[in-house]
């Protein structure tokens, strides 16, 4: 099924207006990747161009860059969920549960979301078995925490043509892979509906630091001025914001204070909740009922 066959188009202006609990206006959720990087193949992405070219095996400078993220960076980060009381949500290979056993207990201790993404850091297009793949990611997230995961993300958002009709099937509630909204819509499957809420390739460390090569403080430049647009626009219907953070790069010791800087303000503002996916997909489909609408 194409992208045209799964949602039809909808401008934000011509919509039922969404509203929020209490008053407020933006649902702010913010998504931690925990990944393992294979290194037996090729890496996933790179910080150094090995010096005779190619594409190496072993290639230790950039496996070890990666791991610092899970060994360090990661709870450089998690310090600041906890001086600030946010919720957070992990995006986790399902082979990384047993990989970084320690990053998802803490998670799971801290009553985070756990959402799949992918077995292993690998392009969903070149997984052989695809629906083996989810199944295998759904498992290991259920056994580990005794709960199903609702949501997914593929790997660097990755799909194939049947992804969501084989999430459905799966019986996930929602993806992040469709980056086209402020506010969740609903995709077509060949079984019914799922939900995609949204997520980000702006306010995306991997986007900012190893795409376009732009020092950290523009991490908290660019998430300050996508929020205070988002809370404006928020004046018209409930917006939605992700914030998404890789260990290895946002983790990092010269980056992570413009994190906290972004913390520091939104957590000031008002009119703002700190929710996870499946809260806001909860809303989302109670905010549906009340308008009698199948989706935006």
């Amino acid at each position: 099924m194409t992208p045209l066959e799964r949602l039809a188009y909808s401008p934000i202006t011509q919509r039922p207006k969404l509203e929020l609990p209490g008053g407020a206006r933006l649902a702010l959720w913010i998504i931690v990747n925990i990944e393992e990087w294979d290194i037996q193949a090729t890496m996933p992405r790179t910080v150094l161009t090995p010096p005779a070219g190619g594409s190496p095996i072993p290639d230790i400078p950039n496996w070890a860059w990666h791991e610092y993220g899970n060994r360090v960076g990661f709870w450089r980060i998690l310090k600041l969920f906890d001086e600030f009381d946010v919720p957070g949500v992990l995006a986790i290979n399902g082979s990384a549960i047993e990989a970084y056993k320690p990053i998802a207990q803490a998670a799971l201790d801290r009553n985070w979301e756990f959402i799949g993404h992918g077995f292993t850091q690998k392009n969903m297009q070149r997984v052989e078995d695809e629906a083996l793949d989810i199944r295998k990611t759904t498992e290991a997230i259920q056994n580990f925490t005794g709960k199903k995961p609702r949501g997914w993300l593929g790997p660097g958002l990755t799909e194939t043509w049947d992804t969501p009709d084989i999430l459905h099937e799966a019986g996930y509630d929602y993806l992040c892979d469709w980056v086209l909204d402020d506010q969740p819509v609903v995709l077509k499957t060949r079984g019914g509906t799922i939900t995609n809420v949204p997520y980000t390739q702006e306010c995306n460390d991997v986007a900012m630091m190893l795409i376009q090569h732009h020092k950290g403080s523009e991490y908290r430049d660019r998430a300050l001025d996508q929020f205070e647009q988002l809370h404006e626009d928020s004046r018209d219907g409930a917006r939605v914001m992700a914030l998404v953070l890789h260990p290895y790069i946002m983790g990092a010791p010269h980056r992570l204070k413009y994190f906290k800087q972004v913390l520091e303000t939104i957590r000031h503002k008002e009119g703002v909740v700190f929710w996870t996916g499946e809260q806001i997909l909860d809303w989302f489909k109670g905010e549906q009922a009340r308008l009698g609408k199948s989706g935006a």
